[in-house]
């Protein structure tokens, strides 16, 4: 998401970083493209033009460009208003309440609502510690009932029993009382979707939304259908009065435009991204690590965040305490792929680093993050258990046959043990840091709440110094690609000359 806007966006930055001094001349040229790039990304023109205008107001004057970095100045400008602009305040979902707090989920068919609502009830459940109860008032679609009910088993959450006859409201009467007898914490209720916005579903929804009295209303839309979402909320919004919106999508729209207008038009906030298909593809909003993304700053407290949460930890102690007696093999090297592939691989990863966001897209359409880690995996996996553990006794002969195994080329061999040398040294250098070393070292990125942040997280993860995030997130801390797996090695090249393909064409 945002890929285009940040592409865009990071052009004219360079531009701007190219010149010593900046004249008025120049930022009002900066504005224009500015200007240009947002309306691409398919964001409201009354959006755009205020937007822009605020930070006119802002850049275009002495202090801006006479300022020992103007450069960074104006980009400071428009990250802090690209953070109001998207929404400053608490997007956090509100759980506290009498049991049950009730959700209501509201939305057009086809903006996957009801996957949404199993999503959410699984965040709620595994992150929120929560005790769910999911109900269907769907009575229109042929077997929309059935299909959360069946989202119920796959995820574990309990869904209310279908009962053949009963209209919306008897089932809303229904799910209140069986929430409130088997003490569940939360009550989620999936209304039905339409294929367009009329009278009739309005009226439902507002007798609904009366009886259940919700504590959060959440409209989801699809990113992908632009400023048609922005319409959407804004009918939804002024009928029922949604308290928040859910993006499904975001994973295939490139442009962000209408998750960045839909604040702005709607006044209220974006609470939940859906970015892909898995039940934990689901992100909560957070508009300054959004804007650090699109601007190219990155998102390291996103990226510790899913580190903690996907790193086993006694995996992590066990690893880092081979590291601590000099020990790392090409095992290791392997469990250290796959801990990147669960943190959603290279592409996702450079997404939320400073300075390297932009290389992501290039990743993605030269399928490098797949392609690279299945070659990597399969020239180890051709190894015997001895080469792995003791990778110094592979010769000549044992290169050829791991090749010849794994159906790759001897050179590809080469570049994944040099890659192993590397991080070997690499390792050597950073045996002593578990997390609260790396986190200290990313502080130099951040503002101050992102460090407040990154503080708690160093905190929570002190009791497990093993930890260790010396595999997918070493060099983190430094601009060096070949701190990353799979960006050494097979992609150390990436960053002087492309893919193979683009290289070949340069000669």
């Amino acid at each position: 998401m945002f890929q285009s806007l940040t592409d865009k966006l990071g052009g004219v930055f360079d531009k701007l970083r190219g010149k010593g001094s900046l004249s008025g001349e120049d930022v009002n040229l900066a504005l224009r493209e500015i200007r240009v790039a947002l309306l691409e990304a398919d964001v409201a023109l009354s959006v755009v033009k205020d937007f822009v205008e605020r930070i006119r107001e802002q850049a275009v004057g002495q202090d801006v460009i006479k300022s020992v970095s103007p450069a960074q100045q104006v980009v400071k400008i428009v990250h802090d208003e690209m953070v109001n602009l998207l929404g400053a305040e608490n997007n956090d979902l509100k759980t506290d309440g009498t049991p049950p707090v009730i959700y209501l989920m509201v939305g057009l068919q086809g903006s996957g609502k009801t996957t949404s609502t199993a999503k959410i009830s699984k965040f709620l459940t595994d992150k929120r510690r929560k005790k769910v109860l999911m109900a269907s008032l769907d009575t229109y679609r042929p077997a929309a009932q059935d299909q959360l009910a069946q989202l119920g088993t796959q995820t574990g959450i309990a869904t209310l029993p279908v009962v053949a006859g009963e209209n919306p409201i008897q089932i809303t009467e229904r799910a209140i009382k069986a929430a409130k007898l088997e003490g569940y914490d939360i009550l989620m209720l999936d209304t039905a979707g339409r294929l367009a916005i009329n009278e009739e579903l309005m009226n439902e929804v507002v007798q609904i939304r009366d009886l259940a009295r919700p504590t959060e209303t959440l409209l989801v839309v699809d990113a992908m259908t632009g400023q048609d979402a922005v319409n959407t909320a804004k009918a939804f919004d002024e009928k029922i009065g949604i308290t928040g919106l859910m993006l499904t999508r975001v994973d295939g729209d490139a442009r962000g435009g209408a998750a960045m207008s839909m604040r702005a038009v709607t006044g209220k906030p974006i609470k939940l991204l859906g970015i892909g298909e898995k039940w934990d593809a689901l992100e909560p909003f957070h508009a300054d690590r959004i804007a650090g993304r699109i601007l190219g700053m990155g998102d390291v407290v996103s990226l510790v965040e899913k580190a903690v949460e996907t790193i086993n930890q006694a995996e992590a102690e066990d690893m880092a305490k081979r590291f601590q007696d000099g020990k790392f093999d090409l095992n290791d090297m392997l469990s250290q792929f796959r801990q990147m592939k669960k943190m959603g691989g290279i592409g996702s990863l450079m997404k939320m680093l400073p300075g390297l966001g932009r290389y992501a897209n290039q990743i993605d359409e030269a399928n490098l993050d797949n392609s690279v880690m299945k070659h990597q995996e399969a020239i180890i996996l051709s190894m015997t258990k001895k080469e792995r553990a003791t990778p110094n006794i592979l010769n000549a002969s044992r290169r050829k046959r791991i090749a010849a195994g794994s159906g790759l080329s001897v050179q590809d061999v080469n570049r994944v043990i040099k890659q192993y040398e590397q991080m070997e040294q690499m390792m050597r250098r950073m045996k002593k840091m578990g997390v609260s070393g790396m986190l200290g070292a990313m502080k130099g990125f951040m503002g101050k709440d992102d460090q407040e942040k990154l503080t708690a997280l160093q905190q929570e993860s002190g009791s497990a110094p093993g930890l260790s995030l010396s595999g997918p997130m070493a060099g983190m801390g430094q601009r060096n690609m070949l701190g990353l797996p799979g960006l050494g090695g097979q992609m150390g090249g990436f960053g002087h000359g492309g893919t193979k393909k683009n290289r070949k064409k340069k000669r």
